[in-house]
């Protein structure tokens, strides 16, 4: 949303010469004095439009529903009183559907009744004008969801979530008559650049053979179609791709040095911290005891990844800081603080994500009034805190200040062989980083509390280091690499670490992108019949223009012109609609359920680079699609054309 309002005052400037520029062409059509006769693309058309109509209609009615029992005058009346109980979200989307769909009958009937209607020929400016309405609509829907709040988790207003996608809507069908109205002037350039491009512009915009026209309609929305998809799905796969890197280098270090095997410490590392804080381009540094464990509750039991930190640094490491949802860091460095909690503090979430407080407890009821040190010593001994992850204190029942225990795999050795060692934790604090595998498996201690746990006594597994910018962690590796020369020491960067990963979601995008390219490919075959057809119906004008004198070249020039404009043309609106979408998508968000995808809203990554590339290979398909066509025409002999005249 901060992305919208900084691009709101661009978006403004670049509404308002929307505007102009389809007010204008509503102007130049509406000067037409022949009579307009109505046909099936009208009707067609305008009932399209009763759909659009229908959908805001019942959209509008489920909000009115869903706001009925907070209007006083409606509380008031009682029969509107004993109806809103029963107004549940199913009752409401079977009303708000119904009352759409019949608004949508209704409109699509009086459509039906404009077939062959003849009206004056300024009526041909009506689409432009709706086209204007559409503009001022995505202008104020735009301006109204600037201030909306947005609501992180599964909480959702729906007139909010109305308004923005009316926004996104309004938008898309602005840009296409934006696109449409401007569709002319290029021609009208076109025609008057030279032979080749007039002959090829004027063959485009002929009416005159309506199966020829239809093909070429359909050519140019197969384009259109299959570049809009192809920049979607690139989009959106993006998107994902920069939310994952955006978890994982939050949650990671960007470069690690550790020990290959694990829970074997290295006790040198004061001396190695001070000299990597002092090499170029490191931005922080943090010790890291890390290990495995068991965590076991009143409820439940899971498997955990322990890590000993250092509570002063970590936060300029990774984003445990940013992420925790409930409790305090300072709970971790100070668990005494967990014993008095004070009755309003959020210590977690209820399934519909209500907030659980503390409450006043039994003990501090019976203790008012006495000394502090009794108090302290009725509240029994601190137990070590520990944070943990949202999922994990789901599986295990915890909220801050709960107990739960940990099972070490390392033990003591007594009578009857190894015993696993175990130690009671207090719950400092809940963290969401927006990764399931993280929330559900990482546990954090203090670095002293974790060394005593693993018995690592004044050692550490790891040492953390933050980049000044992890898309240069390779030159940073050069020069952290010679300082554990000669060490069992290994160092990493985040691309090792997650190479697989990374490597999936690239091979994904390429071949996904080689796919819908392939739909592009389909329906360039639909120029290459349509450019087919018109040399078989233009075949007495080819073989007039030859006998004056035009060349096999200039004729081929023609075809190959008249396929790259309809190519042109489809991949414009293509392209065009794809980046509203995105963009809107991008602005407004598309709300998903987080319980599902671990994510509440679709993330979409716009790209001009990708969108170039989507342009690109487009017009190439399509201009690939011409020679053939092209070369057909051109071999055209001027008495095989006149022979039947």
């Amino acid at each position: 949303m901060s992305d919208m309002r900084q691009g709101f005052a661009a978006l403004l400037v670049a509404s308002i010469l929307g505007l102009i520029v389809v007010i204008r062409r509503a102007m130049v059509v509406a000067r037409s004095t022949e009579p307009l006769t109505l046909g099936l693309t009208h009707v067609w058309g305008f009932g399209l439009l009763g759909i659009l109509v229908g959908g805001g209609v019942g959209g509008g009615f489920s909000s009115f529903l869903e706001k009925l029992k907070t209007m006083p005058w409606a509380m008031n009346s009682a029969k509107i009183a004993t109806l809103v109980p029963h107004l549940t979200p199913s009752v409401r989307l079977a009303a708000s559907t119904a009352l759409g769909m019949l608004v949508a009958f209704l409109w699509g009937l009086g459509a039906r009744r404009m077939y062959k209607m003849r009206l004056p020929g300024a009526a041909r400016a009506a689409p432009w004008g709706i086209e204007v309405l559409f503009g001022v609509a995505f202008l104020i829907l735009t301006y109204v969801s600037l201030g909306l709040p947005v609501l992180k988790g599964a909480r959702y207003i729906l007139t909010h979530e109305l308004t923005r996608f009316g926004a996104l809507i309004t938008g898309v069908l602005f840009l296409l008559g934006v696109l449409a109205a401007t569709l002319p002037w290029l021609l009208d350039r076109l025609e008057g650049r030279s032979f080749i491009s007039f002959v090829g512009a004027r063959h485009v915009r002929a009416t005159k053979s309506g199966f020829l026209t239809v093909i070429s309609i359909l050519s140019i929305c197969g384009v259109a179609v299959s570049s809009c998809a192809l920049c979607s799905v690139v989009s959106i796969m993006g998107g994902f791709g920069q939310d994952l890197k955006r978890k994982i280098l939050g949650n990671n270090a960007h470069i690690t040095i550790d020990m290959p095997a694990q829970l074997t410490g290295f006790s040198d590392y004061e001396q190695r911290l001070e000299r990597l804080r002092t090499t170029r381009n490191v931005a922080a540094v943090t010790p890291v005891v890390a290990g495995e464990a068991m965590a076991s509750s009143n409820a439940n039991t899971a498997g955990v990844l322990v890590r000993g930190i250092d509570p002063k640094t970590i936060g300029d490491v990774i984003d445990l800081v940013k992420n925790i949802e409930y409790g305090k860091l300072d709970y971790l460095v100070d668990a005494t603080q967990l014993q008095t909690l004070p009755p309003e503090e959020i210590i977690g979430m209820g399934l519909n994500g209500e907030p659980y407080r503390k409450g006043p407890s039994a003990g501090s009821m019976f203790s008012l009034g006495l000394d502090p040190a009794v108090q302290k010593a009725m509240a029994g001994p601190a137990l070590p805190g520990i944070v943990v992850g949202r999922e994990l204190a789901r599986t295990l029942h915890l909220m801050v200040g709960d107990d739960f225990t940990l099972v070490s795999p390392l033990g003591d050795l007594g009578p009857m062989g190894v015993l696993p060692r175990s130690r009671k934790f207090r719950v400092a604090a809940i963290f969401y980083s927006g990764m399931y595998e993280y929330d559900a498996t990482h546990v954090y201690l203090r670095m002293d509390v974790a060394q005593t746990f693993f018995s690592l006594e004044n050692k550490i597994t790891g040492i953390e280091i933050r980049s000044q910018d992890a898309e240069t962690t390779e030159v940073l590796l050069d020069d952290i690499r010679p300082q554990i020369a000669g060490t069992e020491l290994r160092v990493r960067d985040w691309r090792e670490m997650n190479r697989n990963l990374f490597s999936a979601l690239k091979l994904e995008r390429i071949a996904t992108f080689i796919i819908l390219s392939i739909a592009i490919a389909v329906a360039s075959f639909c120029i290459i019949c349509t450019l087919l057809l018109m040399v078989t119906e233009k075949g007495k004008e080819i073989a007039i223009m030859k006998a004056l004198g035009a060349t096999d070249g200039a004729i081929r020039a023609i075809f190959i012109t008249e396929g790259v404009i309809i190519g042109a043309i489809g991949t414009t609106f293509g392209v065009g609609t794809g980046m509203a979408a995105t963009l809107g998508l991008k602005w407004f968000g598309v709300r998903l359920d987080p319980d599902v995808y671990y994510i509440d809203r679709l993330p979409v990554a716009t790209n001009l680079v990708d969108y170039v590339m989507v342009a690109s290979a487009a017009m190439l398909i399509c201009t690939l699609a011409t020679i053939y066509p092209a070369a057909a025409a051109s071999r055209l002999r001027p008495v095989d054309g006149l022979r039947y005249e």
